[in-house]
């Protein structure tokens, strides 16, 4: 039976680990099924949850992309935003560093302008720029998994911000800057 490249190049990427890169110059993303992508959402405020493959062969799912939108709304206004997918790929890759496919609890995802500055109001933990309005940050546990644990994994990656808050429970991770940091 003749191999041809697509199929070399499938193989290939299923032995490494199903490595992907995210674009030139940037760190590689491990995707556990090269041709899927699905993640696992409970949003901890809303009682919601969502499992769903959000790519699929080469390309992103409209549909799946808008009910993840949904899903991460700002709770507190129900103003929905666009989630960026480099970070829904970013928490595919986290999902396989960990070796847990279980449900992300989402503490933050999008954050609307007005809910961000009355949380800046409350804390001098939350960033007056905060990616959470830009739909590029997620806050973020998984039951059952030690915090250190997933900050580590996501520290790992070497793709942008990871904050972790051992007091308030959650690990925040976003897009942005190749940068971390500790909280409460």
């Amino acid at each position: 039976m003749r191999t041809g490249r697509r199929d070399l190049l499938r193989q290939g990427l299923a032995l490494a680990g199903g490595a992907i890169a995210v674009g030139a110059g940037l760190p590689v993303l491990a995707f556990p099924e090269p041709d899927v992508r699905r993640l696992a959402f409970a949003n901890l405020h809303t009682g919601e949850t969502l499992e769903a493959a959000y790519w699929e062969s080469g390309a992103y799912i409209p549909g799946a992309l808008a009910a993840v939108n949904h899903l991460l709304r700002d709770f507190r206004t129900g103003e929905v935003h666009a989630i960026e997918p480099g970070l829904l790929d970013l928490l595919v890759s986290l999902s396989g560093q960990t070796g847990v496919p279980a449900p992300y609890q989402v503490i933050s995802g999008y954050r609307s302008p007005a809910t961000n500055a009355m949380l800046h109001a409350e804390s001098g933990q939350v960033a007056v720029k905060s990616l959470h309005m830009e739909g590029k940050a997620i806050d973020i546990r998984v039951e059952g998994m030690d915090l250190g644990y997933l900050r580590d994994a996501a520290l790992s990656l070497s793709t942008g911000g990871v904050g972790y808050y051992p007091v308030s429970g959650f690990v925040h991770v976003d897009v942005g800057e190749v940068r971390n940091w500790s909280g409460t």
